[in-house]
């Protein structure tokens, strides 16, 4: 699949089909969220991979979302920002949240691309997710991220956007506008 194809099919599906899923798949999956751009190239992300059936209804129950237990795997982002704070101070968060965004969407295009399924999944109570996976207080749990194959009932594409007209802006915010060029002659 080219990747303006891949963007464009990109969208969460919440219907599986109950085949499973290879690992391998879901670890590529995590190769290309890795490849994810980082503050300072620092490692800040884990992923646990999710295949025990009792353990995914317990994550689905921690989400409210019935959805998320018919997955094959789940993988549970973290990320662990102490090395971030030493490098960044108090734009360590947002570095943080910025690289576990990218890496999350490189995740969701490779699903993609593997026409498999996946939904982002940020609602859930983050302490029952770090008690069911015996995760540390000092680490955040970012996104869940079920992984399956597509139930074949609806075709996989993204809901439509709105226009660039209404999203870009020329020079200052709210400037819908951009001016011609002008050259400045020397004469």
């Amino acid at each position: 699949m080219d990747f303006d194809k891949t963007i464009k099919k990109r969208s969460s599906i919440r219907d599986y089909y109950n085949k499973k899923v290879k690992i391998d798949k879901v670890i590529d999956a995590i190769e290309a969220a890795n490849l994810a751009p980082s503050p300072g190239n620092i490692p800040i992300l884990k992923y646990i991979i999710i295949e025990n059936k009792e353990t995914i209804n317990q994550i689905a129950q921690a989400c409210q979302q019935d959805f998320v237990a018919n997955a094959c795997f789940l993988v549970v982002v973290c990320s662990d920002k102490k090395k971030v704070e030493i490098m960044y101070d108090i734009r360590a968060e947002k570095y943080t949240k910025h690289h576990a965004g990218a890496a999350v969407e490189n995740f969701l295009l490779k699903i993609t691309e593997m026409k498999l399924a996946s939904c982002w999944v940020g609602a859930f109570s983050d302490t029952t997710i770090k008690n069911i996976l015996k995760i540390p207080e000092d680490i955040d749990v970012e996104a869940v991220l079920p992984v399956a194959y597509p139930s074949k009932i609806k075709k996989q594409e993204q809901k439509s956007k709105t226009s660039l007209n209404n999203i870009i802006y020329f020079e200052k915010y709210k400037n819908k506008f951009q001016k011609p060029e002008r050259r400045i002659s020397h004469h």
